[in-house]
């Protein structure tokens, strides 16, 4: 277990050191504040660049800056801001949006896997695999549209505002349950549809390959039903494979939800990730770079410890 997170603590740190190295080399914030209006004079740009650490030697640019990391610190953005202050809300927003759907998504994928691998070939599972299909194919901002409209029709059907889909709370009245929950329900439904796709294709291919396994005949031999055989037996191995990806998956969505984030108005991580970029912020992007490592490596260290948990096997 030590060896296991000393070696996921080195890789995040290598991964946030590339994301900074890339960052720092390829974006031009000088560019970005001397075409500001009124345009600054060059003097005060070079100053401004001084202060955030993004003039001079890059060696020397990322030295400064994984020491200031080390104590908590990610610098300041172009306009200012703290970058730690700013990735800490931006995380938090991204963590409320992607949870909720990562784990529907994923229960409902490892379900609808499950039971179309137990009725292979049948009407259950032909109805379920050109479902899925359909929802993989489907871009994300057109599956995002699409529900926006839907509930923008049923708003006009039943004459209640059931779902709202612009921000994470109504800005012109209280942040009270029930309406964070309203604006959450549509973003929360277009990632659950498109994870629970990826999840079920994967777990049906994972149980087919468990189904005639030779410890599942024997159980059935023993005396047990075929359907506890199989939930009891084969579910649990095939489910194994599913805990790597669904977490690295999850880790993935945290900063990869910048679509849905930008369709739904949520300030999360992956829109602050796009609009940084485009402003040439080097600091910001190393942030989100720096949280998507540790996103990534917490997510390999949890995909060891619940497959290590689930396979006996793997414990030596």
């Amino acid at each position: 277990m030590l060896r296991q997170l000393l070696g996921r603590v080195l890789l995040a740190g290598a991964g946030a050191s590339l994301a900074y190295l890339l960052a720092a080399a390829s974006l031009d914030p000088r560019a970005e504040l001397s075409d500001r209006s009124p345009r600054p004079p060059q003097a005060a740009v070079t100053a401004r660049l001084s202060e955030l650490n993004l003039d001079g030697p890059l060696l020397r640019r990322y030295l400064t800056w994984a020491s200031g990391v080390t104590h908590g610190d990610f610098g300041e953005t172009l306009d200012g801001a703290s970058a730690g202050a700013e990735l800490e809300r931006r995380s938090s927003v991204s963590l409320r949006l992607v949870a909720a759907g990562a784990v529907l998504g994923t229960a409902g994928g490892v379900l609808v896997g499950a039971l179309g691998a137990f009725r292979q070939h049948g009407l259950a599972d032909r109805v379920l695999t050109a479902g899925t299909l359909v929802l993989v194919s489907v871009p994300v901002f057109a599956l995002a549209v699409l529900l926006q409209t839907g509930a923008q029709w049923a708003n006009t059907r039943t004459g209640i505002r059931v779902f709202e889909w612009t921000g994470e709370y109504a800005p012109d009245g209280p942040a009270s349950l029930g309406g964070r929950l309203r604006h959450l329900l549509l973003p929360t439904a277009a990632i659950a549809l498109g994870q629970a796709a990826l999840c079920a294709r994967y777990q049906r291919g994972m149980m087919l390959d468990v189904l005639h396994a030779g410890y599942v005949r024997t159980a059935m031999a023993k005396g047990l039903r075929r359907r506890r055989a199989l939930l009891r037996h084969a579910l649990r191995v095939a489910v194994i494979p599913m805990t790597t990806f669904a977490t690295y998956a999850f880790a993935a969505l945290l900063t990869g939800t910048a679509i849905t984030e930008k369709i739904f108005g949520w300030h999360g991580l992956g829109e602050w990730l796009l609009d940084s970029i485009q402003a040439n912020d080097v600091n910001a992007v190393a942030a989100c770079g720096c949280a998507a490592a540790v996103a990534v490596s917490a997510a390999g260290l949890l995909a060891d410890l619940t497959r290590t948990a689930l396979d006996p096997r793997t414990r030596r």
